[in-house]
């Protein structure tokens, strides 16, 4: 088995973008985009439609994918966090998520590793290439949302220098996981 390389994502990889974006998100994907849903359209079709955007922040242009031996086995997409101070959230479902944003940061969206291959460094690569990321876009921290039950994410990141800045109580839905807190985690990089 070879090394897994990191590089932008391509266009045709937006279905497995969305698959990893949905493992990533904990249900949140999932209800936003049963939302954006045509009648009879696959909740996985709009994530992949969703991807294929090229002016959207949720953009395959924004990603970047590991690789292993000819097969995707993570990705990361994040972007410059711009919020605008004035916009309210009118969905209650995704208002706490809308209130953790961190303006000017360079926000981790999103980041995942199929099970089989976490415990082996990729999501340490991962977050040391949104750090290089953001000091490119010259911005001086990094943001991510997270729930407080993936004990297993929250650790990672709190291993990377990442610190709890802001917590939402999640509204619970069938779709989304986990319940409890959300929380904003941010790093300053060196």
């Amino acid at each position: 088995m070879n090394e897994p390389s990191i590089r932008p994502a391509a266009r045709a990889e937006c279905r497995t973008i969305a698959e990893l974006y949905r493992i990533s998100s904990d249900g949140v994907s999932d209800y936003v985009w049963s939302k954006l849903a045509e009648p009879g359209e696959e909740i996985l079709d709009v994530g992949q439609r969703r991807y294929e955007q090229e002016d959207s922040l949720f953009s395959y242009r924004n990603a970047e994918v590991v690789e292993r031996d000819g097969d995707v086995v993570g990705m990361l997409v994040s972007f410059p966090m711009h919020a605008d101070p004035g916009y309210v959230e009118s969905d209650p479902i995704l208002a706490p998520y809308s209130r953790l944003e961190e303006p000017d940061s360079y926000y981790i969206c999103a980041m995942a590793v199929l099970p089989e291959f976490r415990g082996q460094g990729i999501g340490a690569r991962l977050l040391q290439l949104a750090e290089e990321k953001c000091r490119r876009a010259g911005l001086s921290k990094l943001s991510l949302i997270v729930f407080e039950a993936n004990a297993g994410a929250k650790r990672l990141y709190e291993r990377h220098g990442f610190v709890e800045t802001a917590r939402e109580a999640v509204v619970p839905h069938p779709l989304i996981r986990y319940e409890g807190d959300a929380l904003l985690m941010v790093k300053q990089p060196k």
